[in-house]
């Protein structure tokens, strides 16, 4: 009976110092990580949202943990290429990407072939931000309203070109405007939000929806005229100006930028954990948020599990807007 009794608390004790011996690797982790720089990669130019928001949640990252946040520009393909590099990166929590994850959801269904599953490939880390899109025209383009847009591309289908890198979260925005409503414009090929600004504002362009942040200067400055915003609501920033939904009677229509971390799979759970409370802790720093504000973005705080649930809700919203267009790139 002792015996029995010795081999029962034999094994209990082996097998807490089993688990504590497993839990020390993950608990090593979190604690030595980061030990060198952390790359983040921009699918887009510099100067665009992504790029500017790296570029301002970089030095806090750096501050709050000592080895420097790198940005990196790695452009093409709306996004993918940056992507890709990503998810074929090491799983240690060194290689990220902060990108408009409107393009991320968007890219299964609409490219053929796509050299990574967001499920499987890639690892949620951290939301940063959501940023409504601003509908804007050309001073030329004779319309106040959404209501007088819709009616003028009515009128004269395919008459307006839209401006937009195709395949992004801009050009679905364009596509769920006319499925909601009948009307018909020409999608001119962009290599991204910046040239799909300047095209508009040079007049090669019609109309657009774009984020604030790279849209209201080009507003305020003349060189666009502004109709309404995708959000839900009224933008504090913008209190005149109209939601497409209130102004087009289109109830539920939204859309926007919302910008997030993302790294490989399979990162351990204590480095994304790590990365997303102190990425959390930034964006609600009060000149952060300031700073946000003025750029007409707020912040948008997510568990990672959250973000992942999130993901894979707009991955479905926007396939069926992307079935129902019809177009795929190869």
């Amino acid at each position: 009976m002792r015996s029995s009794t010795t081999a029962r608390k034999l094994t209990a004790t082996l097998t807490t110092l089993v688990a504590i011996g497993m839990a020390l690797p993950s608990a090593a982790h979190a604690q030595s990580w980061p030990a060198k720089p952390i790359r983040m990669l921009i699918p887009y130019p510099a100067g665009g949202t992504s790029d500017i928001l790296a570029r301002m949640i970089g030095p806090e990252l750096t501050k709050a943990w000592g080895p420097q946040i790198v940005v990196d520009n790695r452009v093409g393909a709306n996004g993918n290429i940056a992507m890709e590099i990503t998810a074929r990166s090491p799983a240690d929590g060194y290689s990220t990407v902060l990108t408009d994850l409107g393009n991320l959801v968007i890219s299964p269904s609409m490219y053929s072939k796509l050299p990574f599953d967001i499920q499987r490939d890639l690892s949620p880390i951290a939301m940063v931000s959501y940023s409504a899109h601003l509908l804007t025209v050309h001073p030329s383009v004779p319309v106040k309203t959404v209501k007088e847009l819709i009616a003028l591309a009515k009128a004269s289908p395919g008459k307006l070109n839209y401006p937009a890198g195709l395949g992004s979260a801009v050009h679905l925005a364009g596509l769920s405007l006319e499925q909601r409503t009948g009307a018909k414009w020409v999608y001119v090929p962009t290599k991204g939000g910046q040239a799909s600004i300047m095209t508009l504002a040079t007049g090669e362009g019609d109309l657009l929806f774009m984020g604030m942040l790279q849209t209201l200067p080009h507003v305020k400055a003349g060189r666009l005229k502004l109709i309404a915003v995708s959000s839900e609501k009224r933008d504090p920033n913008l209190p005149n100006v109209p939601t497409v939904s209130e102004t087009a009677g289109l109830e539920g229509f939204v859309t926007g930028s919302y910008q997030g971390i993302m790294g490989p799979s399979k990162i351990p759970a204590d480095i994304v954990n790590k990365f997303n409370t102190e990425v959390n802790r930034i964006i609600a720093l009060p000149d952060v948020k300031e700073k946000l504000a003025s750029y007409g973005t707020v912040a948008l705080p997510m568990s990672p599990a959250d973000m992942g649930k999130w993901l894979a809700t707009e991955q479905a919203r926007w396939g069926k807007v992307v079935k129902a267009s019809g177009f795929k790139i190869e």
